[in-house]
């Protein structure tokens, strides 16, 4: 299944929209230093900010302008303040990162690949990306700084996109400050290539694609949903295995919001098998007992494509199937053969 993927590498043509970042980036010490692009003319600091660095949300980079982490052209910055093109921007990354008590912890990590500037994680079911939410400590960003204590002076320890922690799978972290800002900027770009295996409930007949804005659920406000006001996202997916009463999806990202693919395939009627927030609904008692081996959402990030950020190689990696949602498939292979093929 998977090799007939390889072959079948995607071709489509994923539409980009312009790039919002056009700064120059480079490591001095333990800053960030980036100038202003013509394209943010107008646009208040803590707005162009939010734009050139993406990792952060704008609420956390308005914080550290407040704490007087930012400068613009050598002077202290102000939230407010309006940029017009041209501006040198001055971000003490030290300083924003110390403020986390990010503390080195010695977590084991499956790492494919690893060089002066990318390492390549292939993350366990279970493992939170950064801290927050309660999960302070235990996280892969705690591990990466024991793995390499050089990230501490990196922002978020290079990290530039997340699997949820129940989500297993492919992730790129960045090792330098230059390698994060490209990375960003291909994320931007919409070249990154995401692959995923997923499993959902119910009987998909063909491939789609589902193209619905996502953002905080009116209601829950931990969870996200298809929302009129949300974020743009997109998911492509196609059917590569049906069973009864549930079907084995290749799905592919051209945006990366929160909980996307699970968000999205709700939003069609057919939720991830096993998912604890989006797929509580009632199933018939030989899928029920027979999804309940998966005590988390069956998705996997299964491949990943970037063009390296120093050499411009354009490089692919992929991880197989873990061992839960492999069984799980054995599982409900047999089961629909049995039932095509009752005794």
């Amino acid at each position: 299944m998977i090799n007939r993927l390889i072959k079948e590498q995607d071709g489509r043509n994923y539409s980009a929209k312009p790039n919002l970042s056009t700064a120059s980036s480079q490591e001095n010490e333990n800053t960030i230093e980036l100038t202003v692009p013509d394209n943010l003319a107008g646009l208040r600091l803590d707005q162009a900010l939010a734009k050139l660095l993406p990792q952060w949300s704008r609420s956390r980079l308005q914080g550290w302008i407040e704490q007087k982490y930012v400068s613009v052209d050598g002077l202290t910055a102000t939230c407010k303040q309006k940029v017009w093109g041209g501006e040198s921007v001055r971000m003490l990354a030290s300083q924003v990162e110390n403020n986390q008590s990010h503390q080195a912890e010695a977590i084991p990590l499956r790492i494919l690949f690893e060089d002066d500037h990318l390492i390549i994680i292939d993350k366990p079911a279970g493992l939170v990306v950064h801290p927050g939410n309660g999960n302070w400590h235990g996280t892969l960003l705690n591990a990466l700084l024991n793995h390499a204590p050089q990230l501490s002076q990196v922002p978020r320890a290079g990290i530039v996109h997340r699997l949820d922690k129940d989500t297993t799978g492919l992730l790129v972290v960045a090792k330098t400050i230059e390698a994060q800002f490209d990375l960003v900027r291909q994320l931007q770009q919409r070249t990154v290539k995401r692959h995923y295996l997923a499993l959902v409930l119910g009987e998909l007949e063909k491939d789609g694609v589902v193209d619905a804005p996502i953002g905080r659920h009116p209601v829950h406000r931990t969870r996200m949903a298809v929302v009129q006001n949300g974020k743009p996202a997109r998911t492509y997916y196609q059917v590569l295995e049906k069973f009864t009463a549930s079907t084995l999806l290749h799905c592919s990202l051209e945006t990366g919001r929160t909980h996307q693919i699970r968000v999205h395939l709700l939003s069609i009627g057919h939720p991830l098998a096993g998912d604890p927030v989006y797929s509580k609904v009632s199933l018939a008692p030989s899928i029920a007992s027979t999804v309940a081996q998966l005590p988390r959402q069956a998705l996997h990030a299964w491949q990943l494509g970037l063009t390296h950020p120093h050499s411009g190689q354009t490089m692919l990696w992929e991880s197989p199937l873990p061992d839960d949602m492999s069984g799980l498939l054995k599982t409900i292979r047999n089961l629909s053969q049995s039932v095509s093929n009752p005794l």
